[in-house]
């Protein structure tokens, strides 16, 4: 009887404890860091947004030292450093680099197998994805803040001299800094769960390019108000309205969502792509 009950205790002993969430989150950092092409191209990009932005408020400088004329039944010219400094160009650029990453991260190690030592080791697939999604968001969102960030004290400080700069303080620079920081943790997610659900590089990134950038094309204009609010509830159509200024002329047309209305929709994609990402992987097999 004490023989067994040694036998038992010793091999309960033996058992390897459960993985803790950061043991889980130092493994996927290490499968991410031996990608070095994916955050070479997220890097990259940061840095080519930054240039964007900043090259297009330096283009405008003419513009501002000589303003055209004003045109009968229009305004006179108002320079806005918000809607040209945080240009959707790199904000689009942000979101595609961003979105593949996170597509590459899940389809990544189905297409090489190593979904199934990853399981193997740990059969907690909830752990190990929320652990993917907390990496990926943070270092996307890292990123987006980056970006945002840099573009909007850089194009201020090129635009001192001129008079026509704004400060982080006023009104609604703040909500725009922070949208443009969050559409691209967003956008990673988004493709997480398109990776997850269709476990193949080229279908993963086509339909990101389609949700991203086609399907505005097709739910736009102000005739339809049911298509309009369609497209105004799709992932970059959100940032774009959180980035005008209560200031600005420029406006989403008819029917536009308002501010409270575009942080829900941003925050509803980011939940269903988490959890889209957390069910498939969980229940379909390796």
């Amino acid at each position: 009887m004490s023989t067994m009950t040694l036998t038992r205790t010793e091999s309960a002993r033996s058992v390897d404890p459960a993985p803790r969430f950061t043991d889980l989150l130092a493994a996927e950092w290490i499968k991410l860091r031996s990608l070095r092409s994916t955050y070479w191209v997220l890097a990259l990009a940061s840095l080519v947004a930054i240039g964007i932005n900043l090259n297009a408020v330096h283009s405008d400088l003419t513009y501002i030292d000589h303003p055209p004329p004003p045109m009968p039944g229009f305004p006179p010219y108002w320079y806005d450093p918000l809607f040209h400094g945080l240009s959707s160009i790199a904000s689009d650029l942000m979101t595609i680099a961003a979105g593949s990453l996170g597509a590459i991260t899940v389809f990544g190690e189905y297409t090489t197998g190593m979904i199934r030592t990853t399981f193997a080791a740990v059969p907690d697939r909830r752990g190990v994805i929320a652990a993917k999604v907390v990496l990926v968001g943070g270092i996307t969102a890292l990123a987006g803040a980056v970006v945002s960030t840099a573009s909007f004290f850089g194009i201020n400080a090129m635009l001192a001299s001129r008079h026509v700069g704004i400060s982080i303080t006023d009104h609604g620079c703040v909500r725009a800094v922070l949208a443009y920081a969050a559409v691209v943790p967003v956008c990673a997610l988004i493709g997480m769960a398109l990776g997850a659900v269709l476990r193949h590089a080229t279908a993963s990134i086509v339909s990101l390019v389609i949700l991203l950038f086609i399907l505005p094309l097709m739910f736009g204009g102000d005739r339809y108000r049911w298509l309009k609010e369609i497209g105004t509830h799709l992932p970059l159509a959100t940032v774009h309205r959180l980035t005008i200024r209560p200031e600005s002329t420029t406006t989403m047309g008819r029917w536009a969502p308002s501010v409270l209305d575009s942080w829900i929709t941003m925050g509803v994609w980011a939940a269903v792509a988490v959890v889209v990402t957390v069910v498939v992987v969980r229940r379909r097999d390796v």
